[in-house]
């Protein structure tokens, strides 16, 4: 199904709205519905953003509170190297005119007022720099044998973690430690430290290589590798 342009809608996106000279502003998008529940507004928003930026990927999460309700995309991958500040702001900028589409915002900060018919967030997700970090050669690649959901179930209390390479001047580098406890989100090991498991795109582990990514802006391929000690190995 087409979305119908709204009677009265801006012909200019968001970015490209202004304030008048009384300090208000209004924008209305070609493709907002009003009272539109929140479930069919976040789906419409990633259908969208799936074929006006088709070589991109992108999770769409929601959130309600007391002052409004939010939708946030989260960049997972694009072409388009995001690595200096002035690239990642014109992304921003693109993505968040493409789900303003879907919404109407009425503002005037002279009088401290604000509505809008939801709130808006795009976020670089920790999965794009480890996805650029492929595409430009990671270090220390590690093949996925064994899946995190799988990891979770064989890891043992009793097993041990060996870092053996991490981003410069970490701290814990060379250190083996011991597993105490495995929880459904983390590892607890000995020194009453602990580590989150990452989402399952960051992880990657052979058997007995484990490389969890960290990267960011400032180090799209930051890892953590670990040798995986097992307490009862074949």
């Amino acid at each position: 199904m087409t979305d119908a342009t709204v009677p009265g809608a801006s012909a200019r996106l968001y970015s490209q709205t202004e304030h008048d000279d009384r300090g208000n502003f209004h924008y209305e998008g070609d493709l907002y519905r009003a009272g539109e529940g929140l479930p069919s507004l976040a789906s419409r928003i990633e259908r969208h953003l799936a074929q006006h930026f088709a070589e991109s990927t992108f999770a769409i999460r929601t959130e309600k509170f007391s002052g409004g309700r939010k939708v946030i995309a989260e960049i997972l991958d694009a072409p388009t190297d995001l690595t200096g500040r002035d690239a990642q702001n014109a992304f921003i900028v693109e993505v968040r005119d493409q789900m303003e589409r879907f919404g109407s915002t009425r503002t005037n900060p002279l009088q401290d007022f604000w509505s809008c018919s939801f709130y808006c967030e795009v976020r670089i997700a920790q999965a794009y720099w480890s996805a650029l970090a492929k595409r430009q050669g990671s270090r220390n690649p590690v093949d996925t044998v064994i899946s995190l959901a799988a990891f979770k179930k064989r890891i043992k209390a009793g097993d041990q973690l060996k870092l053996i390479d991490a981003p410069a001047g970490h701290r814990l580098l060379g250190t083996t430690r011991e597993i105490t406890k495995v929880r459904s989100g983390d590892l607890i090991l000995e020194g009453r430290s602990y580590l989150s498991f990452p989402r399952a795109s960051a992880f990657a582990c052979d058997g007995r290589l484990i490389r969890i990514a960290i990267g960011s802006e400032y180090g799209p391929d930051d890892h953590l590798l670990y040798e995986w000690i097992r307490l009862n190995a074949a």
